[in-house]
C-alpha cells in the first residue's frame, strides 16, 4: 500500500483528505500540522509521497518544509494550497514539486494527481540510479551554466556532494586548467550551449578537486535539447584519465622493451656473423702467414749458405728485405693471433691453469724483460713494491700477458726523458692492484670510456704516437675479467695510469688450483 504523509493544519480539511485517501485505498502515515514536524515525521515514516500545505504553523512554510524533504530524502511532495498568486507559484516551482492542487480538490483530482506523481518519480528513480550507477562522471547545468545535478561518480571526483553544488556555476564544481599552460579553461558547458555543438575534451585537462587536489580528466561536453529541440541546458560526461595514460604508458614500455629485445637479437646476431667471420679469416690467414714465415727464414739459411749475391752491395739489401718481410709477416700474424686470443676470452673457451705465483718475483722477471727497450728509448722505468708481498693464484700465461701489453704500451707511449712506473699494493677484501702509469702523455677525457674497445685507436696527431691494431687494451680488458679482475685508466695532469684489480685467492679456485 502507498504510504501518504499528509501535512495540514486545518483539521477539517485534513481529515477530508484522509478520508479520500483511504476512499482511493492509499494508507495514510500520518497527519501533522507544522513544517518541522513534517520533515521530523518524513525521516521517521519514510512516506512514499508527501501532500503538503503551503500555509502551516509556526515560522517555516510548506514551500521551505517541502524542499528540505526533497533534499534530504528525496520524497515527492504535491503541494495542496487555497493560493495560487503568482509569487506563491514561483516560490513552489524553485523546489519542484510533483503536483500543485488548488483547494477544494475532488477525489478524482486528487487520484490523479498521486498517480502522476508516483509514475513521475518512479521514472526519475530509475533514471537517477541508472545516471548514479554509470562509472563515468556526469554534471547537468541550466542555460546559465549553473549545476542541477551530479552523479555518484561526479562527485567523487570532484569532491562535491550534490546538494552543495547545487545551482554554481559550473566552474566552481568542475575546475579544469590546461596542463600544459596551467591556464584555467572556463565554463566549457556554456560555449557548448552557445555554439549548439559537443565539445570534446581534450587529453591534457587537470581537474582541481574540492579539496585541492588534481587530476587528469577527459569526455565531452553536449547540449540538452527537449522535444522542440529547444536548448535546455548541457550535460558534462567526464573520466579519471589517469589509468588510461598509465596504460598507455605500459604499453609504450612494452614496446620499447620489444623494440629493445628486437635491436639487441640482431645486435647479437651481427656480433655473431661478425666473430663467425674474423674467425674464418683468421684461421685461414694463420696457415698461410705460418708458412710465410717459415719460408723467409729458409730464404736466410738458403743466402748466407750460398752467398751467391755481390758482397759489396746486395747483402745489405738483401738482409734489408728480408727484415722488412719478416717483421710485416710477424705483424700480421701477431693480429690474427690476437683476435684468435680475444675470440676465446669472449667465448669463455680458454683453458685457465691456477697456480700459486710469488708476486714479487713474478714481477720483477717480467718488467726486467722491458728494461732494455726503456733505456734505448731513454725512458726510466721503475718499480714500487712493497715487501712481503703474499703470493697470488692466477694463470702465469694471462698475467704475464696482461703486464707485457700494459708495458709495452707504456714504452711506446711515454717519450723519451719520460717515466714508467709499476706500483703494487694491497687492497681490502683480500685484493691486489697493480698500477702501470707513464709520464708525458695524457688521455682525453671523452676517450677515456673507449680505450678497452675492439680496434679502436685514440686520435692523435702527437709525434710520438705509434702504430697498433687496437686490439691491446681490448686483450687486456678481456683477460683481467678473465681472471675475475677489473681494469680502468686515468689520465691528467701530463700522465696516463693503469689499474689492475685483481684477487689475490680467485673464489672457487682451490680445486682448480695446480702447485707450480
Amino acid at each position: 500500500m502507498t504510504q501518504i504523509l499528509v501535512v495540514e493544519d486545518e483539521y477539517i480539511l485534513a481529515a477530508n483528505l484522509q478520508e479520500n485517501l483511504e476512499s482511493l485505498r492509499y494508507t495514510v502515515a500520518a497527519i501533522v500540522s507544522s513544517a518541522t514536524e513534517a520533515f521530523e515525521s518524513a525521516v521517521t515514516l519514510q512516506p512514499d509521497l508527501v501532500l503538503m500545505d503551503i500555509q502551516l504553523q509556526g515560522e517555516t512554510d510548506g514551500i521551505q518544509a517541502a524542499e528540505q524533504i526533497w533534499d534530504r530524502l528525496q520524497i515527492p511532495v504535491i503541494f495542496i494550497t487555497g493560493h495560487s498568486d503568482k509569487s506563491t507559484l514561483e516560490r513552489a516551482k524553485v523546489t519542484l514539486p510533483f503536483g500543485y492542487l488548488l483547494k477544494p480538490v475532488t477525489e478524482q483530482e486528487l487520484y490523479v494527481a498521486i498517480e502522476t506523481a508516483l509514475n513521475r518519480y518512479e521514472r526519475e528513480q530509475l533514471l537517477s540510479t541508472v545516471l548514479r550507477s554509470i562509472g563515468d562522471g556526469i554534471i547537468v547545468v541550466n542555460t546559465q551554466g549553473r549545476v542541477m545535478f551530479l552523479n555518484r561518480s561526479a562527485e567523487l571526483l570532484t569532491d562535491w556532494q550534490q546538494t552543495e553544488a547545487r545551482d554554481r556555476d559550473l566552474t566552481d564544481v568542475f575546475d579544469v586548467s590546461s596542463e600544459t599552460t596551467g591556464l584555467p579553461i572556463g565554463n566549457l558547458a556554456l560555449t557548448a550551449i552557445q555554439e549548439d555543438t559537443i565539445i570534446f575534451l581534450n587529453e591534457h585537462l587537470l581537474l582541481t578537486t574540492k579539496n585541492g587536489s588534481t587530476l587528469p580528466v577527459t569526455d565531452s561536453i553536449a547540449p540538452i535539447k527537449d522535444r522542440k529541440g529547444l536548448i535546455t541546458g548541457a550535460v558534462l560526461v567526464f573520466r579519471d584519465d589517469t589509468q588510461r595514460r598509465l596504460q598507455e604508458e605500459r604499453d609504450r614500455a612494452v614496446q620499447e622493451a620489444q623494440l629493445l629485445q628486437l635491436r639487441s637479437a640482431e645486435l647479437e646476431q651481427l656480433n655473431q656473423i661478425k666473430d663467425d667471420f674474423l674467425s674464418t679469416v683468421s684461421h685461414e690467414l694463420r696457415t698461410p702467414l705460418t708458412n710465410i714465415k717459415m719460408a723467409i727464414q729458409m730464404l736466410e739459411i738458403a743466402l748466407t749458405q750460398q752467398s751467391e749475391l755481390d758482397a759489396a752491395t746486395t747483402p745489405d739489401r738483401t738482409t734489408r728485405y728480408l727484415s722488412i718481410l719478416r717483421d710485416q709477416c710477424n705483424r700480421e700474424l701477431t693480429l690474427v693471433n690476437d683476435l684468435l686470443e680475444l675470440q676465446q676470452l669472449e667465448a669463455g673457451a680458454r683453458p685457465i691453469e691456477w697456480l700459486s705465483l710469488d708476486l714479487e718475483q713474478w714481477l720483477l722477471q717480467s718488467i726486467e724483460v722491458f728494461q732494455e727497450r726503456a733505456q734505448r728509448r731513454e725512458q726510466a722505468l721503475q718499480t714500487s713494491i712493497p715487501p712481503d708481498l703474499p703470493a697470488i693464484v692466477s694463470d702465469p700465461n694471462i698475467l704475464t700477458r696482461i703486464l707485457a701489453e700494459l708495458l709495452t704500451n707504456a714504452c711506446k707511449y711515454t717519450p723519451p726523458g719520460g717515466e714508467i712506473t709499476v706500483t703494487v699494493c694491497l687492497e681490502p677484501a683480500d685484493r691486489v692492484q697493480l698500477s702501470i702509469s707513464n709520464t708525458g702523455t695524457e688521455i682525453a677525457a671523452a676517450e677515456l670510456p673507449r680505450i678497452f674497445d675492439k680496434f679502436y685507436r685514440i686520435p692523435s696527431s702527437d709525434r710520438y704516437s705509434q702504430g697498433g691494431t687496437g686490439l691491446g687494451l681490448a686483450l687486456v680488458k678481456q683477460m683481467v675479467m678473465y681472471l675475475g679482475g677489473t681494469v680502468w685508466a686515468e689520465s691528467d695532469a701530463a700522465q696516463t695510469r693503469f689499474i689492475v684489480n685483481l684477487w689475490l685467492v680467485p673464489p672457487d679456485t682451490a680445486h682448480a688450483m695446480v702447485e707450480p
